[in-house]
């Protein structure tokens, strides 16, 4: 009698900031930051995802912890692999020892060239799929938001993420029109560590930018000025220094990364054809991804666009929601090899 092989299919959100696991039948089973430990004397893998972004700026000569995402795309591919391997076996540790490799739904930015998206196919076979099928980040937000993105009608998604921010119109199960920019959470962390060096010469590091902006991060006008200290270094005696920072401040310091993004939405809207406006008008824009729990941006949003904005239930989990989502359509692609791999139609 022969060994029963069991095969369970997964979807993989890669992003810059964090990397999230759906199972078939399970749900979002891993939610980790995309960053890796590397000892450099070695080469070995010292730790992958929390336990590695605990150590940004607390690591000795010899460890360098590396985020291998930049951008929405593969900045380190070998680390990559490492990292998608391990997220592959954390998702699958209770399936059966004779399982089959899982096919893998991954998503990519709709921007994205066929050399970046080549990278990212091969990464995930290389971490232990059998089969890799690219879907394009902003029609995975879309699914998961829940937006009838089959029908026809329009819908409009904007997936702000750690990299890249992804604005699209989508109708008849298919991109219409879209844009996508790498202006997002992680310009947003930068932006505040630049406004800080060259107002109050202090230094602080990544975490301490995204705590910030997690507080009191606030897009357009700020109703309640509240305030904050934060800790660092100070780059003229070169010692510790602890100072209070306001909302408006980091209002202020932010203007310009909201401001790309209000004009990705602009661009795509103005690209968008009349009858799909109309619906989007009827409709509104759905706002998902980490970025747009940033406060007021909705409001900024609507009140450039004229156009009622919502951030969806999940935004944290939509695009890795409408990838596992997506799972049912592997077959499509099985009987029809002909279909090209673009991340267009899925």
């Amino acid at each position: 009698m022969g060994r029963i092989s069991f095969s369970q299919d997964l979807g993989i959100d890669l992003g810059t900031a964090n990397t999230l696991v759906f199972v078939k039948g399970k749900g979002v089973v891993v939610r980790e930051p995309s960053v890796v430990a590397k000892n450099i004397a070695t080469g070995d893998i010292e730790a992958v995802g929390s336990s590695a972004r605990n150590m940004i700026g607390r690591t000795p000569g010899n460890i360098s912890v590396i985020r291998p995402m930049k951008d929405g795309v593969i900045a380190d591919y070998d680390t990559t692999a490492v990292m998608m391997k391990y997220y592959i076996k954390k998702a699958m540790r209770k399936r059966s020892l004779f399982a089959k490799k899982p096919n893998v739904m991954i998503c990519v930015p709709s921007g994205i060239t066929m050399v970046e998206e080549r990278a990212v196919i091969d990464a995930t076979k290389q971490a232990g799929a059998k089969e890799a099928f690219p879907i394009a980040e902003p029609f995975a937000a879309a699914i998961g938001a829940g937006l009838p993105v089959w029908e026809p009608t329009g819908s409009m998604i904007v997936d702000i993420g750690g990299g890249t921010t992804e604005v699209a119109v989508i109708s008849l199960g298919g991109i219409v029109t879209s844009q996508s920019i790498r202006t997002a959470g992680d310009d947003m962390d930068e932006a505040i560590i630049q406004y800080i060096r060259k107002t109050y010469n202090l230094m602080i590091g990544e975490r301490s930018a995204e705590s910030i902006k997690m507080e009191i991060g606030t897009a357009g006008e700020v109703t309640e000025n509240e305030e904050i200290e934060i800790r660092g270094r100070d780059l003229l005696t070169g010692l510790p220094k602890t100072i209070s920072i306001t909302a408006k401040e980091i209002a202020a310091s932010l203007q310009d990364t909201v401001a790309e993004i209000v004009e990705a939405v602009k661009n795509t809207l103005e690209k968008t054809p009349p009858e799909l406006a109309a619906d989007i008008m009827d409709r509104g824009i759905v706002l998902s991804g980490g970025g747009s729990l940033l406060r007021n941006l909705d409001q900024v949003i609507s009140d450039e666009t004229k156009m009622p904005v919502f951030v969806t239930d999940d935004p944290l989990d939509s695009v890795a929601i409408g990838t596992g989502k997506s799972l049912e359509y592997i077959q499509h692609f099985r009987s029809h090899p002909n279909v090209s791999s673009r991340p267009t139609v899925y």
